[in-house]
C-alpha cells in the first residue's frame, strides 16, 4: 500500500522519442547514400545504434528511479525470460517459413527453396560481415525499441494498438536503406512490389515481437533472440522475393491467431499509466 502511494508515474514521451530517433538515424543514413566505402559504412553503423543511444538517454535523463531499474531488469534479468515461449515463437516463425514456401509452390516457385543459401543477400556494412551485421542489428535495435520505445506507446493504450503503431513506425524507419548500395533493402529495388512488401510485413511482425516481449515480462533478451532468428531465417533460407510476399500473408494469418488466443494480453488496459508500478525504488519487478 505504501509503495503504491509513493509511486510517481513516469511521463513517457513517445512523439519526441520517435522524432529524435528518425532525425539522428537519418542524419547519418541519408549521407551514406552518397558516400561510398568505409566512410559510408561508418555512417550506417552510427545510424543503426541511434535508437539504442536515444532510448538509453531518455531513461537516464528521465529522473525516474523506477524507469532506470526497469531498463536494468529488462536487459540483464535472465529470470524474466520465459524460454518455453521464446522457443514457441521461434517454432512459429519456422512454421511460417515452411508454409510460405509450400504455398509458393502453387504459384510455380521452386522446391529448392527448402535449402540454405551459400551467401547473404547483402554485403554487410563494410566494417563487418553480413552475419556480424545481422547479429548487431538484432541486439542493438532491440535495446532501442524495447528499452524505451514500445513502453512509451503502450503506457497510453492497449498493446494491440501499440503493436500497430510501433510496427508501422519501426518499418518505415528503414526507409533510407533502400537507397544505400549493399543493403538487403536496396536489393529489393528491382521490383516496387518487393519494397512495398518489406514495409508492410513489419506491421504484423510487430505484433509477434510484442507477444514475445510481453510473454517474457517485457524482456529485451527474449526479443533479441527472436529477432536474430527471424533475420537469420530470412537471409539463409533460399526463399525467393515472390515467396517473401506470400510469407507476409502467412505472417498476417499467424498474427490473427496469436492475437485471438491472447486477447487479454493485447486488449487489456490495466497496465495503462502503471507499467512501472511494480518496480520498487531499489529492487526488481515482482
Amino acid at each position: 500500500m505504501t509503495k503504491q502511494s509513493n509511486f510517481v508515474p513516469c511521463r513517457y514521451r513517445p512523439v519526441l522519442f520517435f522524432l529524435l530517433t528518425y532525425l539522428f538515424t537519418w542524419i547519418f543514413w541519408v549521407p551514406a547514400i552518397f558516400v561510398p566505402g568505409n566512410t559510408g559504412a561508418l555512417l550506417m553503423m552510427i545510424g543503426l545504434i541511434m535508437p539504442a543511444v536515444i532510448s538509453t538517454l531518455f531513461v537516464l535523463l528521465s529522473g525516474s528511479k523506477e524507469l532506470k531499474q526497469d531498463l536494468k531488469n529488462k536487459l540483464v534479468g535472465l529470470y524474466k525470460v520465459r524460454w518455453a515461449n521464446v522457443f514457441l515463437a521461434v517454432g512459429v516463425f519456422a512454421v511460417i517459413v515452411v508454409c510460405s514456401i509450400l504455398l509458393s509452390l502453387l504459384f510455380g516457385q521452386s522446391p529448392d527453396q527448402f535449402s540454405f543459401t551459400r551467401d547473404f543477400s547483402f554485403t554487410g556494412v563494410g566494417i563487418g560481415s553480413a552475419l556480424v551485421t545481422i547479429l548487431l542489428a538484432s541486439v542493438i535495435e532491440e535495446v532501442g525499441w524495447k528499452g524505451y520505445c514500445e513502453d512509451s506507446i503502450g503506457n497510453y493504450m492497449n498493446w494491440f494498438w501499440e503493436s500497430m503503431i510501433f510496427g508501422a513506425i519501426w518499418s518505415f524507419w528503414h526507409f533510407p536503406l533502400i537507397f544505400i548500395k549493399g543493403t538487403y533493402q536496396s536489393g529489393l529495388m528491382v521490383n516496387p512490389v518487393y519494397v512495398i512488401n518489406f514495409f508492410l510485413s513489419g506491421i504484423p511482425l510487430g505484433f509477434i515481437i510484442t507477444w514475445v516481449y510481453l510473454a517474457s515480462d517485457r524482456s529485451v533478451l527474449a526479443c533479441m533472440i527472436f529477432h536474430l532468428f527471424v533475420n537469420f531465417m530470412q537471409e539463409k533460407i533460399a526463399m525467393t522475393p515472390e515467396t517473401k510476399c506470400v510469407e507476409t500473408l502467412v505472417v498476417i494469418a499467424a498474427t490473427v491467431i496469436i492475437v485471438f488466443r491472447n486477447q487479454d494480453m493485447f486488449f487489456e488496459t490495466r497496465h495503462v499509466g502503471r507499467l512501472l508500478e511494480e518496480v520498487s525504488e531499489g529492487g526488481e519487478r515482482r
